[in-house]
């Protein structure tokens, strides 16, 4: 997964450099664990999500509402000095590795 996350933060920054200029602010979500219907189809899920919830920093999962406030957020002018960084929303599980 290292590899994975370090392309996509490779990626945006490029994207945020080069756009910049034009006014246009690049942000990349990566949203931890979501319990959705969709997810309930891999094997051993609901263990997946216990394990990421018990370890978390905040000891608990995102939430579809959580995503959704984050990037409502990146979207008003209360982030316009923001770009070229991925948005962990995961309860900082992303800095356990």
């Amino acid at each position: 997964m290292g590899p994975v996350k370090a392309a996509l933060q490779a990626a945006c920054m490029y994207l945020a450099a080069e756009l910049g200029p034009k006014n246009i602010r690049v942000h990349p979500i990566s949203p931890g664990l979501i319990k959705t219907r969709a997810a309930s189809g891999i094997d051993r899920f609901d263990e997946l999500l216990e394990t990421a919830a018990e370890r978390a920093p905040e000891r608990a999962l995102s939430t579809i509402e959580d995503v959704g406030v984050a990037t409502a957020f990146l979207a008003t002018d209360y982030a316009k000095m923001i770009t070229g960084d991925v948005m962990y929303i995961d309860g900082g599980y992303h800095i356990l590795g």
